[in-house]
């Protein structure tokens, strides 16, 4: 019970303190993986205050690696590698030898052993790729043709991370190549090629045909607990039957459900444990940095963040040279490249269960991942500023932009346009409704697949999380005509649209709110126009409900308004709905209205409306009449009845049976009305 207690208290510090710092990293402006690190530093055991358990917290953190790993798998794209193949698949196998040469030559220099030098090069030449995207998705280049080639590189960094991970125990076994040494790689490789070949042939058909069948159950639980029951269960099952790592299970699993029917759902269920348990195993990996021996190895963390930041992202740029890039994509590669993150994590987490790094070494590579996060959004901002110093060598800068690109689609619509974050059905309908009008539109998407449907379907698209990110600086705000903001979740569209009112303060923003209480703090926050959906569907139900029971269109439409004007004006102190409300009951109370047809029996067949004289003989006074489709209101007293007609009256019960009896052609007593002339009006 008493360890039941702690691991619980030991978890929540871990969240509680990760919550904490991701919030001021974002604070001020770094990637919030800064603030898992440094968190896990401050409960580590080598900072003063709680110390948390290291041993309870990393064994959690191994589901980490697995959900990043299965994460990592969905996304998986052999398609958008293929299509800079030319660039990325080079590029990357270079950059890589050359970083893992730099990274065991520095290290062997030091003096350590040839299992912990391998390591530490192999961390040090694998990027993140979570650092990377947010980077991009930033500056408004992930759907740029620079964005698909630095995303197609770490495409297959992905999968030399998987084949690293698969061969590092037979690597390390031995710092030569002896018999040994070849027979563990043989049976290692042979190994994951036999699960490979199990989860591409049998996998790719049993696993998706399961999750399709436990969809169509309708019980988003069950469906919940298969995504993680696959993920886990293949991840474990890989490393119990065919000793292959947990990354490489969880990896492969997510590769066979991402190309099925299923994979988005699939990925949007296991979002929330991916990303919790994920940010576990980051402040795992900053418990384990002792802040005195990073102080007391200062040259020697300064000179890998260099390696990191300066040393990547030369070599990027160097292989511009030979590779046909233009000179822009080869800024936008290196400045992407120049960090290293959670695969240098798993990595190097690896080569410590080894016993190959010591923990002294591997906060190293934590200290120089740390570093390199946080300079890379300066390395993004550097972009236009090294471009213009190398366009200052010519010499150099004609061989390194010696393919330029293509003119950017999207610029040709960014001027006049309406914005609309958030392509659900609304959005979808908004899209729709301003292309027949031929109104230029953008959206921002923050789902990757549906963005990329998006554009293949000739929609403009921004990807991004317009809540999360600097997306919007990129959707020219200042240019466009309005905003649409129809994102669920009140809370993003609260961040949208503070966003856009500091950007472009006099823009139109249009937004949707989840609750009545949001509808005051949209408006406060800057939308012009605020929308209910709730309240807009309620109300026209009513509005339906209320005209079947008769009672007048105007009226209706009338209680309606002041409903809007009551709910979404909140400046209006005394409310309006109840007085218009009364109102109506006061209009048509005792009195109905009804439509009664003319039958070949009737009575007033033939008869004028005079001749009829039906308000003296029923009370029921005529107000309309539809014949042949067309509405006669106020008919003429010359107006005479044919069978067929549809005849609207006004009356109480009594008196609406009366006229009822009169059209079946049943003869009643006259009243006596002393309001009637004989004439209906």
């Amino acid at each position: 019970m008493e360890h039941d207690i702690s691991l619980i208290a030991n978890i929540a510090i871990a969240i509680v303190a990760a919550f904490v710092g991701g919030l001021l990293a974002r604070r001020f402006g770094m990637p919030t993986i800064v603030g898992y690190l440094f968190a896990g530093m401050a409960i580590g055991p080598f900072t003063p205050g709680f110390v948390g358990d290291v041993g309870e917290i990393s064994q959690l953190a191994e589901l980490g690696v697995i959900f990043l790993m299965f994460g990592v798998g969905l996304q998986f794209s052999l398609k958008d590698l293929w299509a800079v193949r030319r660039v990325a698949i080079p590029g990357a196998i270079l950059q890589m030898i050359t970083v893992v040469a730099l990274g065991f030559g520095l290290t062997q220099a030091w003096g350590w052993s040839f299992g912990a030098s391998l390591v530490f090069g192999l961390s040090l030449s694998i990027s993140s790729t979570v650092v990377l995207m947010r980077g991009l998705m930033d500056n408004g280049l992930l759907k740029t043709d620079a964005g698909r080639v630095v995303v197609g590189w770490t495409v297959l960094e992905d999968l030399a991370t998987v084949l690293i991970l698969v061969l590092l125990p037979a690597l390390v076994i031995s710092g030569s190549t002896d018999g040994s040494s070849w027979v563990a790689i043989t049976t290692a490789l042979l190994k994951a090629a036999a699960f490979i070949g199990l989860m591409l042939f049998v996998g790719a058909r049993v696993m998706p045909w399961l999750m399709i069948r436990i969809a169509r159950t309708r019980s988003r639980e069950l469906f919940i607990l298969a995504a993680v029951a696959v993920s886990l269960g293949i991840a474990f099952g890989a490393a119990t039957l065919f000793g292959v790592s947990l990354a490489l299970g969880a990896f492969l699993a997510g590769v066979v459900l991402g190309e099925s029917e299923v994979g988005l759902q699939v990925g949007n269920e296991v979002l929330p444990f991916r990303e919790t348990f994920a940010v576990i195993f980051f402040v795992s990996v900053g418990m384990l940095v002792n802040p005195l021996y990073l102080l007391n190895h200062a040259g020697d963390v300064l000179l890998v963040t260099t390696l990191i930041v300066v040393g990547r992202a030369i070599i990027a740029l160097s292989l511009g040279l030979i590779l046909p890039v233009s000179g822009r994509i080869a800024l936008v590669v290196a400045a992407g490249l120049s960090q290293i993150g959670e695969f240098a994590f798993i990595v190097g987490q690896a080569g410590v269960m080894l016993g190959v790094l010591s923990s002294d070494q591997y906060a190293l590579v934590l200290a120089g991942a740390l570093l390199s996060i946080m300079v890379n959004p300066l390395m993004f901002r550097a972009i236009p500023h090294a471009e213009r110093f190398l366009q200052r060598i010519p010499a150099f800068w004609a061989l390194l932009d010696r393919h330029p690109p293509p003119p950017d689609p999207l610029a040709k619509s960014v001027t006049e346009h309406v914005v609309v974050v958030g392509y659900g059905r609304v959005g979808e309908h908004i899209i729709n409704v301003l292309k027949h009008l031929g109104v230029p539109h953008l959206v921002v998407e923050i789902d990757a697949r549906r963005a990329a449907e998006f554009e293949a379907r000739g929609v403009p698209t921004l990807y991004g999380d317009a809540a999360n990110s600097e997306v919007l600086t990129h959707a020219r705000l200042e240019q466009a005509r309005a905003l649409v903001v129809t994102l669920p979740d009140e809370a993003a569209s609260e961040i949208v649209v503070a966003a856009a009112h500091d950007l472009a303060p006099h823009l139109p923003v249009i937004a949707r709110a989840a609750t009545t209480s949001g509808i005051e703090r949209l408006t406060h926050l800057g939308a012009r126009d605020v929308i209910h959906p709730e309240l807009e569907g309620g109300l026209e139900v009513m509005r339906h409900t209320l005209l079947s029971l008769g009672y007048p269109a105007g009226e209706v439409q009338r209680y309606a308004d002041a409903v809007r004007r009551d709910r979404y004006d909140t400046s209006i102190s005394t409310p309006e709905e109840q007085q218009v409300l009364e109102q109506l009951l006061r209009t048509v109370r005792g009195m109905e209205i009804a439509w009664l047809t003319v039958e070949h029996t009737s009575l007033i067949v033939g008869l004028s409306l005079a001749e009829a004289n039906l308000r003296a003989r029923t009370g029921a006074s005529v107000i309309a009449l539809i014949r042949a489709k067309h509405l006669i209101a106020n008919p003429k007293s010359s107006t005479t009845f044919q069978v067929g007609d549809l005849v609207g009256v006004i009356g109480d019960a009594e008196q609406l049976s009366a006229l009822t009896l009169v059209l079946q052609g049943q003869p009643v007593a006259q009243r006596v009305d002393d309001n009637a002339d004989g004439v209906t009006v």
